[in-house]
């Protein structure tokens, strides 16, 4: 709520700076959308966030279910599954090990599971003495691909990614970095290998091509629709992590690792944003960036300013040319966002089946 809070005040701030709004501005109706998942802490999230940037707006979160009920423009499933697909995003989710297919993404982690291993006290753990779990194995990974869900995975790297997951709350809550490692003193270089573990667990699921097109698909077309509305001034979309991802894979972007933080993909309250500029030839653009609160700045709450702003790391597309401000021309943005949305009626639609491991 706090970080929340103060990513708004600083969107707030970029704002006026830019002349798109003054402060304390009450925006007309239909000029600004905040629209999350049903989910109360995206709810929540996107609250926060709207109290950070319009204090005096009252601000109605759009969400159109129950909370804790997962909204499908957000929610990163398969919509269908076929053989065919389920052959084909395997070969390319199997593409991310090497010639090793598969295993070769635990066998190319050995780095990141002996870190996780040491910081747990793994071998000295409950778990190895019930159940003789005293490391992480690099050849049991499964998918699982079933319709009408995310897709999903069974071995070490499930098991590793939630140790990563609560490792990194706890980095970013605790000030004592030690007490933070359960009483190691990891270097930031271990730090980042236990967080990688995150990255590569989100890649593996949903950023495989045919993957990334399927559950990004509702997203797609809300993000496409948006972009082309003159009338809208600011859209905020609040979901999840994984949909970061797959929209990024989708639309074809060029690999990138964040500077500054431990987490190199979509750390903690990252935003995709999308801007569009009116250049002096009448033409418009876009500029894409991942926005996120540099590792300090989330352990020290570091209130944003203009002075001190958040990081802003520049998203580029592959094949699009940018001009001399790292712009696309719109038309060119809109035209890669047609082509993932197409994309999804191209996929293989053989006979339905229900699951894949």
């Amino acid at each position: 709520g706090q970080l929340e809070t103060m990513m708004g005040q600083y969107f707030c701030k970029r704002l006026v700076a830019d002349g798109l709004m003054t402060e304390n501005y009450i925006p007309a109706e239909g000029e600004m959308r905040f629209y999350a998942n049903s989910m109360q802490r995206t709810i929540a999230t996107a609250q926060y966030f709207s109290s950070g940037m319009l204090p005096v707006a009252n601000v109605t979160i759009e969400h159109k279910f129950a909370p804790s009920k997962m909204d499908p423009v957000f929610n990163p499933q398969l919509t269908f599954i076929s053989n065919e697909f389920m052959y084909q995003a395997m070969k390319e989710i199997g593409s991310m090990g090497g010639d090793a297919g598969l295993q070769g993404i635990g066998k190319n982690m050995s780095a990141q599971y002996r870190t996780i291993e040491k910081a747990l006290d793994l071998k000295d753990s409950p778990v190895a003495k019930s159940d003789g779990l005293t490391k992480f194995k690099d050849n049991d990974l499964q998918i699982i691909l079933e319709q009408n869900k995310e897709p999903a995975m069974k071995g070490s790297l499930k098991l590793a990614n939630s140790a990563s997951d609560a490792f990194i709350l706890q980095y970013y809550e605790e000030k004592d970095p030690v007490k933070a490692g359960f009483g190691h003193k990891l270097t930031q270089k271990e730090w980042e290998l236990i967080a990688s573990i995150k990255d590569i667990y989100g890649d593996v699921l949903f950023t495989a091509p045919s993957v990334a097109v399927n559950v990004a698909h509702p997203l797609l077309k809300v993000m496409s629709e948006e972009l082309a509305l003159d009338t809208r001034k600011f859209t905020f979309l609040c979901g999840h992590d994984s949909n970061i991802a797959s929209v990024l894979a989708a639309l074809e972007v060029e690999e990138y690792s964040l500077p500054n933080s431990i987490e190199k993909k979509t750390p903690i309250g990252s935003k995709l944003v999308l801007e569009k500029f009116k250049g002096k030839d009448g033409k418009e653009y876009v500029g894409l960036s991942i926005v996120y609160q540099n590792t300090a700045q989330l352990r020290d709450r570091t209130a944003l300013t203009l002075e001190t702003p958040p990081e802003c790391f520049p998203i580029k597309l592959k094949g699009l040319k940018a001009n001399s401000d790292g712009l696309y021309l719109l038309e060119d943005v809109q035209s890669r966002f047609k082509k993932a949305i197409d994309a999804y009626d191209d996929l293989p639609k053989d006979q339905e089946v229900k699951k894949a491991a």
